[in-house]
């Protein structure tokens, strides 16, 4: 099986490390995808974590239509959070499967994102805010 989780999925199991040791044992290839590289790289690093694909500056779309062409598995498993993943997996022809489904039949805990992480997903509008409110750096 080739098993993907989106970026927030990975985000609300309360042991990434230990989900994805234990997904290993039953899954060829695992990994995680988001439209933001950056955002998933940090996210590997923090939780010593690796993609058992190259990361590119795709979409999700591209990504994991390009991991479905390339891997070689009789299943191929989207970890998401709601309707739009659940979209996206039906029109690439990947299998769904909502994260607190896919966590209770593989017994993982769920817990709260880490601070990074929730900051992370506040995306790039809280951010720019975050920016301009913080009139510190204004030369004037």
């Amino acid at each position: 099986m080739t098993l993907v989780f989106t970026l927030s999925a990975a985000r609300s199991l309360a042991d990434p490390t230990a989900a994805f040791a234990d997904a290993r044992r039953w899954s060829a290839h695992v990994g995680i995808v988001a439209n933001d590289v950056g955002a998933v790289e940090q996210f590997l690093d923090r939780h010593d974590l690796e993609n058992d694909y190259a990361l590119r500056d795709w979409d999700k779309w591209g990504t994991l239509a390009d991991i479905g062409e390339s891997t070689d598995t009789p299943r191929h498993v989207f970890v998401g959070t709601g309707p739009a993943d659940r979209r996206l997996a039906d029109t690439v022809g990947w299998e769904f499967r909502a994260v607190r489904e896919a966590a209770e039949k593989a017994e993982w805990a769920l817990g709260e994102p880490e601070q990074a992480d929730r900051e992370a997903d506040a995306g790039i509008v809280a951010r720019l805010r975050r920016t301009v409110t913080d009139r510190s750096w204004w030369p004037f």
